[in-house]
């Protein structure tokens, strides 16, 4: 990308310089402006690049998603510049209808000049918008249409200077106001894609249809919803909540995440970050278990009502949980406690044990189921 800028810069030093010398001595102040124009563009090349360079620096501290979007504000700069550029042409033409303009000396001389401005500015525009289509850019694409207003504005000249040659002084200046509002829709077609960027805009609905069709392929999801997408600099940003069976695992669900991660990265271009939210239920319009307490609320009432329990029973059992599993679903709470089964003869307490746990779980939540499982443990 710099090297691309970097041979834009030289040659426009270079078309400036001749074209402002060749159009002193002739006399042809359409060649003066061109040349101005074209020394104009060096301030575009020396932004592109210094974009560039900064816009691939390395996320860190205190730019978590990189700089990216140093490149995207350039853009916009470059596109306000295609703007301003288009509104001197169109003020200057304007004002130049109707009135003769000063007589031209060795014409021919600015012809050949604008010419070969035209051809060589043409080419630099073709040469750089294939580099922006490579690159994904569209910085590079700003700047190859700042190359190609360019060879508009030295076939103006070429158009006016022949205008002059045949006696049509107003060829010129119509023709200018032509390319001036070429100018101005281009610039604000560029402007405007890098303005959607700056204010986070989404992707296009098809491109999100088709990302939530594909995430419902992933083996476990069940359903998609707030998908959210936006771009910063050549990247696609995504955020997007999946719901699962809430019966799995943390760690399941946290693989059924990275498998749709993963698989929508080698998919789709450009999408290289996608955060994935694990949901046991569909929470888009309300939240249901939001009220239910958390886990040290939970074992706290269950503890007791094993302390409870065991201090009243007749056998002098010492029972108490191996593993406590907690699902929230539909504003209901579930809860599998594990039991160590030292005592075969441990299973026929197994109702007096759930009236315990109710009684203490009354207390804190309303709408609750207990399952009690047991397992087996080795001497």
């Amino acid at each position: 990308m710099v090297r691309v800028t970097a041979i834009g810069g030289v040659l426009d030093l270079l078309l400036g310089f001749i074209k402002v010398s060749v159009g002193l001595i002739t006399h042809s102040h359409g060649l003066v402006a061109d040349g101005v124009h074209s020394l104009s563009d060096l301030v575009t090349d020396v932004l592109v690049i210094v974009s560039a360079r900064y816009a691939s620096r390395v996320p860190d501290d205190e730019h978590p998603y990189g700089h990216r979007r140093i490149q995207t504000a350039a853009t916009v700069l470059l596109a306000g510049s295609l703007i301003l550029v288009g509104l001197g042409i169109a003020w200057d033409s304007f004002s130049r209808l109707g009135h003769d303009e000063n007589a031209l000396q060795l014409e021919y001389w600015a012809l050949i000049v604008a010419g070969a401005s035209a051809l060589i500015k043409e080419g630099l525009y073709q040469y750089t918008i294939r580099s922006a289509k490579r690159f994904n850019s569209n910085l590079l694409k700003a700047n190859a249409w700042h190359h190609r207003t360019d060879a508009l504005s030295s076939l103006v000249v070429f158009g006016g200077v022949t205008g002059g040659v045949v006696g049509i002084d107003w060829a010129d200046p119509l023709a200018a106001i032509v390319v001036a509002a070429m100018i101005l829709h281009i610039g604000w077609k560029i402007g405007r894609e890098g303005y959607e960027e700056l204010i986070d805009t989404a992707v296009s609905s098809e491109i999100r249809a088709d990302i939530t069709r594909d995430m419902l392929q992933v083996s476990g999801v069940e359903a998609v919803h707030q998908l959210r997408t936006r771009k910063t600099g050549l990247m696609i940003l995504a955020d997007v909540h999946i719901r699962v069976d809430p019966k799995i695992s943390v760690s399941e669900g946290h693989r059924i995440g990275d498998a749709v991660a993963q698989q929508f990265g080698h998919k789709f271009q450009g999408l290289s970050d996608v955060v994935v939210h694990i949901d046991s239920e569909d929470d888009d319009e309300s939240q249901p278990s939001i009220g239910l307490p958390l886990r040290p609320s939970i074992e706290k009432s269950i503890a007791l009502a094993f302390e409870s329990f065991c201090a009243t029973s007749q056998d002098e059992l010492a029972l108490s949980p191996i593993r406590i599993a907690l699902h929230y679903v539909s504003g209901m709470l579930t809860a599998e406690i594990w039991l160590p089964l030292t005592n075969p003869k441990n299973c026929a307490f197994e109702d007096d044990i759930r009236r315990a746990v109710s009684k203490e779980l009354k207390n804190i939540v309303r709408d609750f189921e207990i399952t009690l499982l047991w397992k087996t443990t080795k001497n």
